[in-house]
């Protein structure tokens, strides 16, 4: 049965507070890492969250060159905030967009052949890559349950009573409400939650008062792209972790939504994704990827039509466009976003063991995939300096726990499980 135009667009909704805390804090760090002043840094909060929209929009146009048609939502990708920073001390802020340019380029010329890596994401692999990138998120939950790193109320027990609060009432609701309620349990959470911390006077209104109605976005507002070799060549391996990264959520969303991916499927969420850069570069935001948080939103709700997330991209552009309207949802308390969190990170690690379920689990191949893949992915999450004396290239591969685990995964299977056949041992039966 198909929704509403009202439920809809409260579906919506809850996509886009689902991921805006992930949207706007990558601005705000490379922002703050180039010293940025404070009308610049509005325009690339502005300009980030346009294209995020835009970029939403184009993978839900399904069309014969790109849009894999998914329920997606986009964002920066968390990989290319310090290479950006780097660039951008280094050679300026046109040099930083000129490669994110050229990478956007690159992901739209190799896409076909990309895609063509499907064959070594069977079950084993996707349904470890979904753990992998579920439990790399409960980092990011955890923190937020606390107040946010750096925050100086960090660890207080009324952050830790909000974001439970906030888990326990989308719990309820999961489990007494049916139908369009329990669709938006999130959103209904995160509504409470800031109210209840809004009468515990932990809401703070100054950035809305200080918001202006408008804010008009030009292509290249720092100036026009300069390219560097190295700077580009940074940017291509950042498109490339970002592409590993893609492919996982693309397989995850397609379990869920019951679809099987194809080849031509990843060439056009590829490409769309590569369109999306580009425009990230030609309108001074950044490059953009599939948001791995957005996932878990899908099951939960059980909305797996894109009107939802086409109305998620209309309403990212409109808080592009109007500051003050961006301003709200800046108001919701880092602890509530926590609690909420946990709940839809915690959905994207169950997606992965249900994905699992289908492995032969009798095959010890199988479990030494899984085992190192997971325990790798993990480690390197919880231990994020661990390739620190690695040359900037390798660790840029090495230092994010998603593509750490995939590439193990990959590797592994192609090892164990394929090209040969499996020896029998005296224990099989």
């Amino acid at each position: 049965m198909k929704n509403s135009a009202g439920k809809t667009y409260l579906l919506g909704t809850q996509h886009v507070l689902a991921m805006y805390a992930g949207a706007i804090i990558v601005p705000l760090i490379v922002g703050g890492a180039l010293k940025l002043n404070f009308e610049q840094m509005g325009y690339i909060i502005a300009a980030d969250l346009l294209t995020s929209g835009l970029a939403t929009l184009l993978q839900a146009w399904r069309n014969p060159f790109s849009g894999i048609g998914l329920p997606v939502v986009l964002g920066c990708t968390f990989t290319a905030v310090f290479p950006m920073i780097s660039i951008g001390s280094q050679y300026g802020m046109t040099a930083m967009y000129g490669s994110i340019i050229c990478s956007g380029l690159f992901v739209v010329l190799i896409a076909n052949y990309f895609s063509k890596l499907v064959t070594f994401f069977p079950p084993v692999v996707t349904g470890s890559v979904v753990t992998i990138i579920g439990i790399t998120l409960v980092p990011v939950a955890i923190n937020n349950v606390a107040g946010g790193v750096g925050s100086a109320d960090f660890g207080s027990l009324s952050n830790f009573a909000l974001a439970f609060g906030v888990l326990l009432f989308i719990i309820l609701l999961n489990r007494f409400t049916t139908g369009f309620i329990r669709s938006i349990s999130v959103l209904l959470g995160l509504i409470a939650g800031t109210i209840v911390a809004a009468i515990m006077d932990n809401v703070s209104f100054s950035s809305v008062a200080q918001a202006s109605w408008f804010n008009m976005i030009t292509p290249f507002y720092f100036g026009m792209p300069t390219f560097e070799p190295s700077a580009i060549i940074t940017m291509i391996v950042v498109a490339i972790v970002s592409m590993i990264e893609s492919t996982g959520v693309f397989m995850a969303l397609g379990e869920i939504c019951g679809k099987k991916i194809t080849e031509t499927d990843l060439t056009r969420g590829y490409r769309a994704e590569g369109i999306a850069v580009i425009l990230g570069g030609i309108f001074n935001s950044f490059p953009y990827t599939t948001f791995s948080q957005n996932v878990g939103l899908v099951q939960l709700s059980h909305s797996k039509t894109t009107n939802v997330t086409i109305v998620a991209g209309f309403m990212l552009i409109l808080l592009g466009l109007i500051p003050k309207f961006a301003a709200l949802a800046m108001i919701i308390p880092n602890s509530v976003l926590g609690g909420a969190m946990i709940a839809m990170f915690g959905i994207v690690v169950a997606s992965g063991i249900k994905m699992l379920s289908k492995v032969d689990f009798a095959s010890n191949e199988n479990l030494l995939v899984i085992a190192c893949s997971v325990a790798l992915g993990l480690g390197v999450t919880v231990v994020p300096n661990l390739f620190v004396k690695f040359p900037p290239l390798l660790k840029m591969f090495f230092e994010n726990g998603i593509v750490t685990g995939a590439l193990t995964a990959v590797i592994l299977n192609i090892i164990l499980n394929m090209g040969h056949k499996k020896m029998p041992t005296k224990f099989d039966h």
